[in-house]
């Protein structure tokens, strides 16, 4: 089900460039029979790690398009971390939330016009009716035109070029303002924004050391990605590694995973150290809440400073980040992996896997 690949051109990827470029203009298709979409929607609350009875997979039968609208078709789709806490205030019965890449299939918006490429976060269904021209002010309800990407594939607006590019670009540089020569640690390093910190951080001239979750990710980052160091935090000891990566002291930390492997980065740090809190993955799934020792005595006794953020703060800066990030990897300073699962109706397995640490890199279901 699942296979890793890099971020070429594939033929699908190919067709949907080629099919997009050759759309003209505004008009509208016309569909001979009524569009109905498929949806998973929340059935059961979670308890620990989400199996696949948490999900119901329904069909929904769609309206007609009135002025303005746009019928979209879902072509990748996103698995994130941020489901899992995010669902505590879902009610059940609501279809799961998520981004994805879509086509504009059938049109009524002169701005949209058929072939168009859009992120929006539609959540996870095969076909969305919906007016980008009515705002909202919940982030989760943005739809954005997908960027030129070149030779990309679309699904990097997803990823590297979309909200996690945005969540290391922006989480990394503005809140631990890496100067040259700094120590950096990332956490969750193999991970769609983890692996994406690292390589900002070398190309601000840091010395990078990832924590990742197998043999193979800590390879990937080594010897692909460029980190200076890497470790399996399942099989190393953490302090160990620190001393043996960083024996003067950590700089920076971007954590994505909280817990008591945050608890030892935070007392091998320097003073004046700065920490930028991305996630807590590893506590996501906790059914009995994880008690680790008070961040208090680092914080005072090194004068740490640390800032959790929302990558939404800055949204009004979202097209500098995602310009920056696409430049570096056409410019080959900064590379991209993602994990793909086939199928709409695998996405959540794609889920619980990317929540086992089953990805490398950004975790994408081709619809």
């Amino acid at each position: 089900m699942h296979r890793r690949v890099r971020l070429l051109v594939c033929d699908t990827c190919r067709w949907i460039l080629s099919s997009t470029s050759h759309s003209v203009g505004f008009h509208s298709t016309t569909v001979k029979k009524a569009v109905s979409a498929k949806k998973f929607v929340f059935a059961k609350r979670f308890h620990g790690l989400p199996q696949l009875d948490n999900f119901s997979l329904e069909k929904e039968e769609l309206p007609e398009l009135k002025s303005g609208d746009i019928l979209c078709e879902a072509l990748y789709l996103s698995v994130d971390p941020y489901m899992r806490p995010y669902s505590l205030s879902w009610p059940l019965g609501t279809t799961m939330k998520g981004g994805q890449v879509s086509k504009v299939i059938e049109s009524k918006n002169a701005k949209f016009p058929v072939g168009s490429l859009l992120v929006g976060y539609f959540g996870w269904r095969t076909h969305t009716v919906v007016n980008p021209d009515v705002r909202s002010k919940d982030f989760m309800e943005q739809i954005t035109v997908l960027p030129n990407l070149g030779t990309l594939c679309p699904s990097v607006g997803l990823g590297a070029v979309g909200m996690p590019g945005n969540s290391a670009y922006f989480g990394f540089l503005e809140i631990c303002k890496p100067k040259h020569g700094d120590v950096v640690v990332v956490s969750g390093a193999a991970g769609a924004v983890g692996s994406l910190v690292g390589q900002i951080a070398k190309i601000k001239g840091c010395h990078v050391i990832g924590f990742a979750g197998s043999d193979e990710k800590v390879k990937w980052l080594t010897d692909e990605l460029g980190f200076d160091k890497a470790y399996n935090y399942k099989t190393c000891d953490w302090k160990s590694s620190l001393k043996e990566g960083a024996p003067n002291g950590v700089d920076c930390y971007f954590d994505n995973v909280g817990g008591q492997l945050s608890v030892a980065v935070r007392s091998h740090m320097n003073h004046f150290g700065r920490i930028s809190v991305c996630g807590a993955i590893s506590l996501y799934n906790d059914t009995v809440p994880t008690i680790v020792p008070c961040v208090e005595p680092a914080m005072v006794f090194k004068q740490l400073r640390m800032e959790g953020f929302l990558v939404h703060r800055w949204t009004h800066r979202f097209p500098e980040g995602m310009n920056q990030m696409s430049t570096w990897i056409q410019e080959g300073k900064i590379k991209v992996k993602e994990t793909n699962t086939n199928g709409f109706e695998n996405m959540p397995a794609a889920f619980i896997n990317m929540l086992k640490g089953g990805n490398i890199g950004k975790a994408i279901v081709k619809a």
